[in-house]
């Protein structure tokens, strides 16, 4: 089978290649052609543009970037059209994947499958009309999205297991390192427990959050060491600024590891608030915002859901605690941390409310379980 696929993100990078390594495990004979990374490009196939000609975050971003944008789009659709695959599968990125599904289900014949729903149930859920309209098979990660797509919107989808899950089981199953090597090898003290402090990946969210996340922590720094987990794509000179003074060693590309060793930590909303709960490590999410109190009037009245992090979404309960808008203060923070620190029944509640996430993110391989489907609904459709 041909296969084109289409990522916008490092994270998109990382699952396709992933699935592509499934995909080929069962069909010997796949081709692959695609709008990706670097992991993909490992894979094996053909890229025709890297996800960097594609990222722009941000509304000024995006407009200064316009004429780029249509460009790639219709660089994409042309080379959909000339090299006919058997499926085009989109991977998160709604802006730019959205679009291509539109044009492929209105002028081809073939099918658009979703690795990765975009987050419509959390913002822009009319999004739903276009990909009943344009997407014949969507496949989730995340448990709560069937209720949602089947329930409440009457469109079935595949729930294929979680990645992440994926991920952080792999590691933890070969990971074997004592925490006196890995605190010689990053220049920590083997004495002193570690804090951890994940502040995101990109430049604005670490420079809005890990300030507040430095100076609520360091209230705790007397019996514990503080470590920043460096995000691999931040120039280290970028992190200097804000640790300077502070005592605080940064780590990079080294996020699993420190969290294997971690007590505690404090984390912005994303991947790695589930992340550090499958590594059982209690956790504050913090995410500063612009304008706070506009934002916390959004999230009450405009927001279609309760929650920001995956850990509590998963769980449909508050397993932890978010520090965002109008609650992200250094004294909150500080506060909440302290409560997760060994000996604490906060801890524990915690850890048993980690366990019921690990229970509903089930034991699915996610890649392979979606290469499976994918081939079987390809055979059947080439079948008919």
């Amino acid at each position: 089978m041909k296969y084109y696929i289409i990522v916008g993100e490092a994270s998109g990078d990382l699952h396709a290649s992933r699935l592509m390594r499934s995909l080929r495990s069962v069909d010997e004979g796949a081709e692959f052609r695609f709008f990706g990374g670097d992991l993909m490009s490992a894979v094996g196939g053909t890229r025709v543009k890297h996800y960097r000609e594609l990222a722009y975050m941000g509304f000024v971003p995006v407009l200064l970037h316009l004429r780029t944008i249509f460009r790639n789009m219709a660089l994409c659709k042309r080379d959909i059209v000339e090299w006919h695959p058997d499926v085009v599968i989109l991977v998160d990125y709604p802006g730019f994947n959205l679009g291509i599904a539109k044009f492929v289900k209105a002028n081809t014949q073939i099918p658009v499958y979703y690795y990765i729903s975009p987050k419509i149930w959390a913002w822009k859920e009319y999004r739903i009309n276009n990909i009943k309209r344009d997407v014949s098979e969507m496949f989730s990660i995340l448990p709560f999205e069937v209720q949602f797509y089947e329930k409440k919107h009457h469109f079935p989808i595949h729930y294929v297991g979680n990645p992440t899950a994926d991920e952080v089981n792999d590691f933890l199953r070969s990971y074997d390192e004592p925490f006196d090597a890995f605190c010689r090898k990053n220049g920590l003290s083997a004495g002193k427990p570690v804090i951890a402090l994940l502040a995101g990946s990109r430049r604005q969210e670490i420079k809005d959050n890990l300030p507040a996340m430095l100076e609520a922590a360091s209230r705790h720094a007397g019996d514990y060491q503080l470590v920043v987990a460096g995000a691999p794509s931040i120039p280290h000179e970028y992190y200097a600024k804000f640790v300077a003074g502070h005592g605080v060693k940064v780590v990079y590309d080294q996020t699993y590891p420190l969290l294997a060793h971690s007590c505690a930590a404090l984390v912005t909303s994303g991947t790695a608030t589930l992340e550090t709960a499958l590594f059982g490590v209690p956790q504050v999410v913090c995410y500063e915002t612009p304008i706070p109190k506009v934002i916390a009037f959004l999230r009450k009245h405009l927001i279609k859901v309760r929650y920001i992090s995956l850990v509590n979404l998963i769980a449909d309960s508050e397993v932890v605690t978010e520090l965002v808008a109008d609650t992200f203060t250094v004294d909150n923070i500080a506060n909440e941390l302290g409560r997760l620190l060994p000996g604490s029944t906060e801890r524990t509640t915690m850890l048993d409310g980690y366990a019921e996430v690990k229970r509903r993110l089930g034991k699915k391989n996610a890649p392979d379980n979606a290469a499976e489907i994918m081939l079987r609904l390809l055979k059947k459709e080439n079948a008919r």
